[in-house]
């Protein structure tokens, strides 16, 4: 899984995400930059990669996300990505967090779409 925005706010979500007991029990958080080119100093986007392991929960992860995003003072657009879902966080609403959590839960194998 992947997650996508800004490098400040993707380094912010990092230490938050190995911070949660919930989440770090089953997810592997690492970070990856794209190379810069020539003359340049580095990207503008990081990647968050996740490796979910057994007691993964889309549920727990996605509160965890959401708890994060409501310290930033900004708010920022959060793009999650498992095999070919994509999710955005804008408003993190309680219909958008259902969204979110029954993608991630059918993009894992595990919803059956109708919960």
């Amino acid at each position: 899984m992947r997650v996508e925005s800004s490098v400040g706010e993707l380094r912010s979500l990092q230490g938050w995400l190995r911070a949660d007991p919930e989440v770090r029990r089953s997810v592997a958080v690492g970070a990856r930059g794209g190379v810069p080119e020539p003359g340049e100093m580095g990207t503008a986007l990081d990647v968050l990669q996740l490796v979910t392991g057994n007691g993964w929960s889309a549920a727990s992860f996605v509160l965890a996300v959401v708890a994060w995003r409501q310290t930033r003072p900004q708010r920022p657009r959060v793009e999650i990505r498992r095999g070919d879902t994509v999710i955005v966080l804008t408003d993190c609403s309680d219909e958008e967090i259902e969204r979110a959590t029954r993608a991630l839960d059918i993009a894992d194998g595990g919803g059956d779409g109708d919960r």
